[in-house]
């Protein structure tokens, strides 16, 4: 036996001197028919780190005690994040989490709170099969960590259970399964979204418009500008609008540059981020007004972006933002849409003397650029700011995971 496939574990509870485990037999006692051993061994494996120990965990997902379910989906859970995350605070910059369930948080904190790892299938397949658990807590936690952990491609091969979801007796899991669909951009479940933007549930139905949005969904373009009749202002506005600027689509201009004015700030952005997917040039000279006088920094982020997307230099206006705990998620966001093309314009910010603003672009960059920006990663491996090295080394680690 190799030294590599050798694990010491040590009870954490236990003497100094106390027995060490192996890591094949704490793995063995995965199976043991005592539900206090399974939850030791789920433990072990958990404080280890030790990510041989995500395949062999993923059967307990579906075990029958509710509490070595849940032990089961933190720990498979606890292997793909970034930082571990708790409560409200704000964890290496941009991810920012709020009270929730724990998988949920993580799923809210987006794209960059999750080490891009290969998921085992039956890991998936478990976490899926957990939907329809008889505890409401185990059904949440296991469909947000398949959401949080699983990648856009290989999520097509679990379409049909999500789609299923949608359909799911507790309208909680309705929404976290139209949420899901759409982060994971499972783009076979336009129809059933469709059907669920008139769910019986406000939640259920407003996820469902803006996943619609997220896989693209064309054929929804009616549908959405309906509902955006409908609704007119509030969250049920948005939502729909939301759907419509994801989409992008030509004949929503005219809706886009109507509320690119409105009085709600939410639809103002929708609006501009509308117009910069669907390409339209024709307000170029609104958004370029709104982009240094609008009184929401929401909306002048989201009109900063549109302008970098249509041809426009806003990467260092984009960048600047990231000074703001308020603005970096949704500026990160339009980073990562924008992709590896923008990279060598915002590598210059690493240097900036704002820690925020050289953590946040270092971050960003771990996800979207290449050699030439690991390089530039380099020197902040030696910031004076511990915040910044810490965002330096996980931006080089993805962009190891990344092979890029």
């Amino acid at each position: 036996m190799t030294l590599s496939s050798i694990l010491i574990l040590t009870l954490l509870a236990a003497p100094a001197a106390a027995q060490q485990l192996r890591f094949d037999d704490v793995v063995r006692n995965l199976r043991n028919p005592d539900p206090s051993a399974r939850l030791e061994a789920i433990t072990l494996l958990r404080e280890a780190k030790h990510l041989e120990a995500i395949e062999p965990i993923a059967p307990l997902v579906v075990d029958p005690v509710d509490g070595i379910q849940l032990a089961a989906i933190e720990a498979e859970l606890s292997f793909y994040l970034v930082d571990e995350v708790s409560g409200r605070k704000r964890v290496a910059f941009i991810i920012e989490v709020r009270n929730a369930g724990r998988a949920e948080t993580a799923f809210n904190a987006g794209p960059l709170a999750i080490w891009p790892r290969a998921v085992p299938a039956s890991l998936l397949t478990n976490l899926l099969t957990a939907v329809d658990d008889e505890s409401q807590k185990v059904r949440a936690e296991a469909l947000y960590t398949f959401g949080a952990i699983a990648q856009p491609p290989h999520a097509d091969a679990h379409a049909a259970g999500l789609i299923q979801a949608l359909d799911h007796y507790d309208p909680a899991i309705r929404t976290a399964a139209a949420r899901v669909i759409g982060r994971l951009k499972v783009t076979q479940a336009g129809d059933a979204l469709i059907k669920a933007v008139n769910d019986s549930q406000q939640p259920v139905r407003f996820a469902a418009m803006r996943a619609l949005g997220e896989i693209g969904e064309a054929s929804a373009v009616q549908a959405l500008t309906q509902q955006l009749e409908h609704y007119r202002k509030g969250e049920g506005a948005w939502s729909a609008l939301d759907g419509l600027a994801r989409i992008g689509h030509s004949s929503s201009v005219p809706l886009f540059t109507a509320r690119l004015t409105d009085r709600d700030p939410f639809l103002r952005r929708a609006a501009a981020e509308g117009l910069a997917r669907a390409g339209d040039r024709s307000t170029v000279a609104a958004l370029e007004n709104g982009v240094s006088t609008d009184a929401s920094p929401m909306v002048r982020a989201a009109m900063a972006f549109a302008l970098q997307k249509l041809g426009g230099n806003y990467v260092a206006r984009l960048a600047n933002a990231l000074d703001s705990d308020k603005t970096a998620p949704q500026i990160a966001a339009y980073f990562l849409e924008l992709g590896p093309s923008v990279a060598p314009q915002l590598t210059p910010h690493l240097k900036d003397p704002s820690e925020s603003i050289r953590g946040n672009a270092a971050l960003i960059l771990g996800a979207i650029g290449g050699r030439a920006e690991s390089g530039a990663l380099q020197p902040l491996l030696q910031d004076r700011s511990s915040e910044v090295r810490r965002a330096a080394e996980r931006a080089i680690e993805r962009m190891t995971l990344r092979g890029a």
